[in-house]
């Protein structure tokens, strides 16, 4: 795993997302608080790892990103921060810290938060309808990114992170939640980087294997730092699971069986990447560069 590469990537595209979303969110309402409001969530920073994600795998499989692919890949933010805003509210995390600044709900009240996000999940998939890709590529794409968000995926994580307050869930069960609520739509980056590539089959079976287990880490990872980081190396509240008797793995396993945990999601995303790279004879190194991430 190379450093290096993801850290070059993410100087090349990062700066690229960020201007597009920027450009491209100036006039995108009539009204001028909701314009103001779905601003300045999508634009308050963060890693962009899931158009980053999809956007790695056209580029391990030499496909040229053009402004189809661009627009295509981006509206994932979109939904992305759509989720984040309402997770926020009083009615779910209660959140009043989001990359160091106020959540939305606090800077604009709740009502306008809750209209932000609900006109960020539709302009997620007006941006694919007509980013130009070709027809039988924005059909899957559209079903994946709807399954990826939907009653059988991100909500339904949602609500069972809810409804579970409170009682301790086994490990499979836990593990299930977070394949929905963190999991569903990093599976949808990597699945979408595969659907636009047109790899074969049995490739973007072994690409969305790697992206179940990234996302897997990825979630396990952040429960980690909840608990041994501070409010500003993470630019939100920590230790706030804990306090309200939410499922974790740290609060599951202990600190060192979660990060036992994470270990092993680390390399069995590796493996899948083992095996894209012999099914397709493609060097996956970009992607795996992506895993340390969890190394620092």
């Amino acid at each position: 795993m190379n450093r290096q590469l993801l850290a070059d990537f993410e100087a090349t595209w990062v700066p690229r997302v960020n201007t597009y979303l920027d450009e491209n969110l100036r006039e995108v309402s009539d009204r001028a608080e909701l314009t103001a409001a779905m601003r300045y969530s999508v634009l308050a920073g963060g890693k962009r790892l899931r158009p980053l994600l999809s956007l790695a795998v056209l580029a391990t499989f030499n496909q040229p990103i053009t402004a189809a692919e661009l627009r295509a890949s981006v509206a994932l933010e979109l939904m992305h921060t759509y989720s984040l805003i309402h997770d926020d509210l009083p009615a779910m995390d209660n959140d009043a810290l989001r990359r160091g600044q106020p959540t939305s709900h606090v800077k604009f009240g709740e009502d306008l938060a809750i209209l932000a996000g609900d006109a960020l999940q539709p302009l997620a998939f007006q941006w694919l309808a007509d980013s130009g890709l070709p027809a039988d590529k924005l059909a899957k794409l559209t079903l994946g990114l709807a399954q990826a968000a939907g009653p059988q995926g991100m909500v339904a994580g949602q609500v069972a992170d809810v409804k579970s307050t409170g009682t301790q869930l086994t490990l499979p069960v836990l593990q299930q939640l977070h394949r929905e609520k963190t999991g569903a739509l990093i599976h949808y980056a990597v699945l979408a980087g595969a659907i636009q590539a047109g790899v074969s089959e049995p490739v973007q079976a072994a690409l969305t294997t790697f992206g179940d287990a990234y996302g897997l880490a990825f979630q396990i990872y952040d429960d980690i730092l909840d608990v041994t980081s501070t409010p500003a190396q993470l630019g939100k509240a920590t230790h706030k699971d804990a306090g309200e008797h939410k499922n974790t793995y740290p609060g599951l396993l202990g600190l060192a069986g979660a990060r036992q945990a994470l270990q092993t999601a680390v390399a069995s995303a590796q493996t899948a990447l083992d095996r894209t790279e012999a099914l397709s004879q493609t060097d996956t190194a970009l992607l795996a560069s992506f895993l340390t991430y969890f190394t620092n």
